[in-house]
Protein backbone atom coordinates (compact mmCIF):
# COMPACT_ATOMS: atom_id res chain seq x y z
CA UNK A 1 0.00 0.00 0.00
CA UNK A 2 2.77 2.32 1.05
CA UNK A 3 4.75 1.76 -2.39
CA UNK A 4 1.15 2.86 -4.62
CA UNK A 5 0.85 5.70 -2.43
CA UNK A 6 4.43 6.86 -3.34
CA UNK A 7 3.30 5.91 -6.91
CA UNK A 8 0.21 8.26 -6.43
CA UNK A 9 2.05 11.10 -4.87
CA UNK A 10 4.75 10.96 -7.92
CA UNK A 11 2.12 11.14 -10.50
CA UNK A 12 0.81 14.05 -8.60
CA UNK A 13 3.87 16.44 -8.00
CA UNK A 14 4.76 14.94 -11.84
CA UNK A 15 1.36 16.62 -12.86
CA UNK A 16 2.37 19.79 -10.74
CA UNK A 17 5.63 20.17 -12.28
CA UNK A 18 4.41 20.01 -15.90
CA UNK A 19 2.08 22.96 -15.10
CA UNK A 20 4.67 24.89 -13.98
CA UNK A 21 7.23 24.40 -17.04
CA UNK A 22 4.26 25.69 -19.00
CA UNK A 23 3.62 28.25 -16.80
CA UNK A 24 7.62 29.25 -16.93
CA UNK A 25 7.12 29.00 -20.96
CA UNK A 26 3.56 31.19 -20.80
CA UNK A 27 5.57 33.71 -18.89
CA UNK A 28 9.07 34.11 -21.18
CA UNK A 29 6.79 34.56 -24.33
CA UNK A 30 4.67 37.24 -22.23
CA UNK A 31 7.49 38.78 -21.11
CA UNK A 32 9.72 38.50 -24.68
CA UNK A 33 7.09 40.39 -26.79
CA UNK A 34 7.25 43.35 -24.20
CA UNK A 35 11.30 43.17 -24.64
CA UNK A 36 11.02 42.46 -28.65
CA UNK A 37 8.90 46.27 -28.55
CA UNK A 38 11.74 47.72 -26.46
CA UNK A 39 14.52 46.55 -28.95
CA UNK A 40 12.39 47.94 -31.63
CA UNK A 41 12.38 51.18 -30.35
CA UNK A 42 15.82 51.46 -29.62
CA UNK A 43 16.60 50.78 -33.26
CA UNK A 44 13.95 53.45 -34.78
CA UNK A 45 15.87 56.17 -32.44
CA UNK A 46 19.08 55.02 -33.32
CA UNK A 47 17.85 55.43 -37.43
CA UNK A 48 16.49 58.89 -36.59
CA UNK A 49 19.11 59.96 -34.39
CA UNK A 50 17.13 62.06 -31.56
CA UNK A 51 14.73 61.42 -28.50
CA UNK A 52 11.51 62.30 -29.31
CA UNK A 53 8.90 63.30 -26.31
CA UNK A 54 6.95 60.32 -27.87
CA UNK A 55 9.71 57.78 -27.95
CA UNK A 56 10.32 59.04 -24.45
CA UNK A 57 7.11 58.19 -22.99
CA UNK A 58 6.65 54.58 -24.82
CA UNK A 59 10.18 53.60 -23.79
CA UNK A 60 9.03 54.77 -20.02
CA UNK A 61 5.91 52.72 -20.60
CA UNK A 62 7.60 49.74 -21.81
CA UNK A 63 10.37 49.59 -19.41
CA UNK A 64 7.84 49.92 -16.35
CA UNK A 65 5.41 46.99 -17.73
CA UNK A 66 8.80 45.25 -18.42
CA UNK A 67 9.68 45.80 -14.87
CA UNK A 68 6.00 44.73 -13.07
CA UNK A 69 6.35 41.78 -14.91
CA UNK A 70 9.79 40.70 -13.83
CA UNK A 71 9.28 41.07 -10.32
CA UNK A 72 13.09 40.92 -10.05
CA UNK A 73 12.87 38.61 -7.52
CA UNK A 74 16.49 37.47 -7.99
CA UNK A 75 18.97 39.93 -9.08
CA UNK A 76 21.29 38.01 -11.18
CA UNK A 77 21.05 36.60 -14.84
CA UNK A 78 23.66 34.16 -13.95
CA UNK A 79 21.33 32.66 -11.51
CA UNK A 80 18.29 32.47 -13.29
CA UNK A 81 20.22 30.70 -15.88
CA UNK A 82 21.55 28.37 -13.39
CA UNK A 83 18.15 27.45 -11.98
CA UNK A 84 16.33 27.17 -15.30
CA UNK A 85 19.25 24.86 -17.06
CA UNK A 86 19.94 22.41 -14.10
CA UNK A 87 16.65 22.01 -13.03
CA UNK A 88 15.53 20.24 -16.00
CA UNK A 89 19.27 18.55 -16.59
CA UNK A 90 19.80 19.88 -20.03
CA UNK A 91 23.18 19.33 -20.20
CA UNK A 92 23.66 22.52 -22.82
CA UNK A 93 26.11 24.53 -23.92
CA UNK A 94 26.18 28.01 -22.15
CA UNK A 95 26.54 31.31 -24.08
CA UNK A 96 27.89 34.02 -22.17
CA UNK A 97 25.44 37.25 -22.50
CA UNK A 98 25.51 41.13 -21.15
CA UNK A 99 23.64 41.50 -18.18
CA UNK A 100 21.49 44.02 -20.07
CA UNK A 101 18.32 45.48 -18.13
CA UNK A 102 16.45 43.75 -20.52
CA UNK A 103 17.86 40.67 -20.27
CA UNK A 104 17.98 40.81 -16.14
CA UNK A 105 14.36 41.27 -16.52
CA UNK A 106 13.39 38.59 -18.79
CA UNK A 107 15.23 36.04 -17.37
CA UNK A 108 14.26 36.87 -13.05
CA UNK A 109 10.69 37.01 -14.60
CA UNK A 110 10.34 32.99 -14.32
CA UNK A 111 12.66 32.56 -11.32
CA UNK A 112 9.97 32.50 -9.01
CA UNK A 113 8.16 29.64 -10.32
CA UNK A 114 11.29 27.99 -10.94
CA UNK A 115 11.89 27.62 -7.60
CA UNK A 116 8.83 26.14 -7.28
CA UNK A 117 9.98 23.69 -9.91
CA UNK A 118 12.72 23.02 -7.70
CA UNK A 119 11.01 22.09 -4.76
CA UNK A 120 8.97 19.82 -6.60
CA UNK A 121 11.77 18.25 -8.50
CA UNK A 122 13.17 17.99 -4.62
CA UNK A 123 9.90 15.75 -3.57
CA UNK A 124 9.47 13.49 -6.24
CA UNK A 125 13.37 12.50 -6.06
CA UNK A 126 12.93 11.78 -2.36
CA UNK A 127 9.97 10.25 -2.65
CA UNK A 128 11.49 7.96 -5.50
CA UNK A 129 14.60 7.15 -3.27
CA UNK A 130 11.54 6.21 -0.43
CA UNK A 131 10.00 4.15 -2.84
CA UNK A 132 12.99 2.24 -3.83
CA UNK A 133 14.82 1.90 -0.73
CA UNK A 134 10.95 -0.01 0.39
CA UNK A 135 11.15 -2.31 -2.63
CA UNK A 136 14.61 -2.89 -1.68
CA UNK A 137 14.00 -3.77 1.80
CA UNK A 138 10.18 -6.05 1.09
CA UNK A 139 12.69 -7.84 -1.74
CA UNK A 140 10.30 -7.14 -4.41
CA UNK A 141 11.56 -5.44 -8.04
CA UNK A 142 9.58 -4.03 -10.79
CA UNK A 143 11.25 -4.18 -14.63
CA UNK A 144 12.16 -0.48 -13.59
CA UNK A 145 14.12 -1.40 -10.31
CA UNK A 146 15.85 -4.46 -11.23
CA UNK A 147 17.83 -5.89 -7.98
CA UNK A 148 21.29 -5.53 -7.41
CA UNK A 149 22.45 -9.15 -8.15
CA UNK A 150 21.34 -8.90 -12.11
CA UNK A 151 22.71 -5.02 -12.07
CA UNK A 152 25.69 -4.96 -14.92
CA UNK A 153 28.89 -2.87 -14.39
CA UNK A 154 27.96 -0.31 -17.32
CA UNK A 155 24.32 0.03 -16.57
CA UNK A 156 25.99 1.06 -12.75
CA UNK A 157 28.01 3.24 -14.21
CA UNK A 158 25.41 5.24 -16.38
CA UNK A 159 23.37 5.33 -12.95
CA UNK A 160 26.66 6.72 -11.21
CA UNK A 161 26.73 9.44 -13.85
CA UNK A 162 23.08 10.24 -13.89
CA UNK A 163 23.25 10.75 -10.34
CA UNK A 164 26.10 13.25 -10.83
CA UNK A 165 24.26 14.73 -13.84
CA UNK A 166 20.52 15.56 -11.45
CA UNK A 167 22.37 16.81 -8.41
CA UNK A 168 20.45 19.85 -7.74
CA UNK A 169 22.45 23.16 -7.72
CA UNK A 170 21.73 25.11 -4.79
CA UNK A 171 20.36 28.56 -5.42
CA UNK A 172 20.38 30.25 -2.92
CA UNK A 173 18.68 33.92 -1.57
CA UNK A 174 20.64 37.25 -1.49
CA UNK A 175 22.64 37.41 1.38
CA UNK A 176 22.59 33.32 1.76
CA UNK A 177 25.43 31.38 2.43
CA UNK A 178 25.50 27.56 0.59
CA UNK A 179 24.66 25.33 3.75
CA UNK A 180 26.71 21.88 4.71
CA UNK A 181 27.10 19.30 2.02
CA UNK A 182 26.89 21.88 -0.83
CA UNK A 183 30.17 21.05 -3.12
CA UNK A 184 32.57 21.34 -0.81
CA UNK A 185 31.42 22.28 2.49
CA UNK A 186 31.69 19.14 4.74
CA UNK A 187 28.80 18.01 6.62
CA UNK A 188 28.09 19.33 10.31
CA UNK A 189 29.78 17.35 13.19
CA UNK A 190 25.89 15.88 14.50
CA UNK A 191 25.17 15.06 10.98
CA UNK A 192 24.05 11.82 10.52
CA UNK A 193 23.69 10.12 6.94
CA UNK A 194 19.93 8.77 6.28
CA UNK A 195 19.38 5.46 4.85
CA UNK A 196 19.90 5.21 0.86
CA UNK A 197 22.32 8.07 1.28
CA UNK A 198 25.47 7.64 -0.74
CA UNK A 199 28.84 8.06 1.12
CA UNK A 200 32.36 7.68 1.03
CA UNK A 201 33.51 4.68 3.07
CA UNK A 202 36.75 3.57 4.20
CA UNK A 203 36.86 -0.63 4.45
CA UNK A 204 39.47 -3.42 4.37
CA UNK A 205 40.15 -5.17 0.58
CA UNK A 206 40.84 -8.05 0.40
CA UNK A 207 44.43 -7.88 0.49
CA UNK A 208 43.99 -5.92 3.83
CA UNK A 209 44.95 -3.22 2.64
CA UNK A 210 42.00 0.06 3.32
CA UNK A 211 40.18 1.52 0.40
CA UNK A 212 37.60 4.32 0.37
CA UNK A 213 34.62 2.94 -1.47
CA UNK A 214 31.80 4.53 -3.17
CA UNK A 215 29.10 2.82 -0.73
CA UNK A 216 25.32 2.98 0.72
CA UNK A 217 24.11 3.82 4.12
CA UNK A 218 21.52 0.83 5.18
CA UNK A 219 21.39 2.46 8.97
CA UNK A 220 22.63 3.81 11.47
CA UNK A 221 22.72 2.82 15.32
CA UNK A 222 23.07 5.78 17.61
CA UNK A 223 23.81 3.50 20.44
CA UNK A 224 27.70 2.38 18.71
CA UNK A 225 27.86 5.28 16.48
CA UNK A 226 28.27 2.96 13.89
CA UNK A 227 26.93 3.00 10.15
CA UNK A 228 26.17 -0.18 8.27
CA UNK A 229 26.75 0.20 4.70
CA UNK A 230 26.70 -1.77 1.33
CA UNK A 231 28.91 -1.73 -1.17
CA UNK A 232 27.90 0.05 -4.35
CA UNK A 233 29.53 -2.30 -6.55
CA UNK A 234 27.42 -5.38 -7.26
CA UNK A 235 30.81 -7.09 -7.62
CA UNK A 236 31.89 -6.09 -3.78
CA UNK A 237 28.54 -7.22 -2.58
CA UNK A 238 29.23 -6.37 0.67
CA UNK A 239 27.94 -4.96 3.76
CA UNK A 240 30.27 -2.96 6.21
CA UNK A 241 30.06 -1.56 9.79
CA UNK A 242 31.87 1.34 10.08
CA UNK A 243 32.42 3.94 13.02
CA UNK A 244 31.48 7.65 11.64
CA UNK A 245 34.87 9.15 11.23
CA UNK A 246 34.83 5.79 8.15
CA UNK A 247 32.18 7.74 6.57
CA UNK A 248 32.56 10.55 4.76
CA UNK A 249 28.79 12.31 3.20
CA UNK A 250 28.61 13.06 -0.58
CA UNK A 251 27.55 16.65 -1.62
CA UNK A 252 24.36 16.70 -1.97
CA UNK A 253 24.15 20.08 -4.12
CA UNK A 254 26.29 21.06 -6.84
CA UNK A 255 27.97 24.64 -5.96
CA UNK A 256 27.63 27.53 -8.63
CA UNK A 257 31.24 28.63 -9.65
CA UNK A 258 29.57 31.89 -10.30
CA UNK A 259 27.95 32.87 -7.41
CA UNK A 260 29.24 30.83 -4.65
CA UNK A 261 32.57 29.91 -5.25
CA UNK A 262 34.25 29.73 -1.51
CA UNK A 263 31.45 26.28 -1.89
CA UNK A 264 34.12 24.75 -3.90
CA UNK A 265 37.93 22.62 -3.67
CA UNK A 266 40.35 25.19 -4.98
CA UNK A 267 43.36 24.72 -7.03
CA UNK A 268 46.17 22.21 -5.86
CA UNK A 269 43.93 21.45 -2.65
CA UNK A 270 43.88 17.52 -1.83
CA UNK A 271 40.85 15.88 -1.96
CA UNK A 272 39.12 12.03 -2.49
CA UNK A 273 38.04 11.59 -5.93
CA UNK A 274 36.31 8.87 -7.57
CA UNK A 275 38.43 7.26 -10.18
CA UNK A 276 36.61 7.58 -13.32
CA UNK A 277 34.88 4.28 -14.81
CA UNK A 278 35.35 2.78 -10.71
CA UNK A 279 33.68 2.61 -7.49
CA UNK A 280 37.06 3.57 -5.11
CA UNK A 281 37.94 6.97 -4.29
CA UNK A 282 41.40 7.65 -4.65
CA UNK A 283 43.84 11.08 -2.94
CA UNK A 284 44.09 13.12 -6.28
CA UNK A 285 44.84 17.02 -6.45
CA UNK A 286 42.56 19.76 -7.42
CA UNK A 287 44.01 20.29 -11.32
CA UNK A 288 41.04 23.69 -11.80
CA UNK A 289 37.65 24.14 -10.34
CA UNK A 290 34.85 23.73 -11.98
CA UNK A 291 34.18 27.60 -13.80
CA UNK A 292 30.35 27.07 -14.80
CA UNK A 293 27.66 25.02 -12.98
CA UNK A 294 27.65 22.16 -15.37
CA UNK A 295 31.17 21.79 -15.17
CA UNK A 296 33.38 19.06 -13.59
CA UNK A 297 36.83 19.32 -11.41
CA UNK A 298 39.78 18.72 -13.49
CA UNK A 299 42.01 16.77 -11.01
CA UNK A 300 45.26 15.15 -10.83
CA UNK A 301 45.00 11.28 -9.10
CA UNK A 302 48.05 10.41 -7.17
CA UNK A 303 50.00 7.60 -9.35
CA UNK A 304 53.63 6.70 -8.96
CA UNK A 305 53.80 5.26 -12.89
CA UNK A 306 53.93 9.18 -13.35
CA UNK A 307 57.41 10.66 -13.19
CA UNK A 308 55.82 13.62 -11.12
CA UNK A 309 53.58 11.49 -9.35
CA UNK A 310 50.59 12.27 -10.22
CA UNK A 311 47.91 11.32 -13.86
CA UNK A 312 47.16 13.81 -16.33
CA UNK A 313 44.31 15.84 -15.67
CA UNK A 314 40.93 13.92 -15.20
CA UNK A 315 37.28 15.27 -15.10
CA UNK A 316 35.40 14.16 -11.85
CA UNK A 317 32.00 15.36 -11.11
CA UNK A 318 30.72 17.56 -8.00
CA UNK A 319 29.52 14.68 -6.59
CA UNK A 320 32.08 12.60 -6.17
CA UNK A 321 34.78 14.97 -4.36
CA UNK A 322 34.96 15.61 -1.10
CA UNK A 323 37.36 16.59 1.42
CA UNK A 324 41.08 13.86 2.37
CA UNK A 325 41.39 13.48 5.78
CA UNK A 326 44.99 12.42 5.59
CA UNK A 327 47.02 15.01 4.90
CA UNK A 328 50.65 13.45 4.04
CA UNK A 329 51.41 11.90 0.82
CA UNK A 330 51.27 7.98 -0.14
Amino acid sequence: MALVSADTQISELLSELHQLIKQTQEERSRSEHNLLNIQKTHERMQTENKISPYYRTKLRGLYTTAKADAEAECGSVGLCICLSLCLFGLGYKQTRVSASPDLSLSLSLCCRILRRALDKIAEIKSLLEERRIAVKMSGLYSDADPPRKTMRRGVLMTLLQQSAMTLPLWIGKPGDTPPPLCGAIPASSDYVAKPGDKVAARVKAVDGDEQWILAEVVSYSHAANKYEVDDIDEEGKERHTLSRRRIIPLPQWKANPETDPEALFHKEQLVLALYPQTTCFYRALIHAPPQRPQDDYSVLFEDTSYADGYSPPLNVAQRYVVACKENKKK
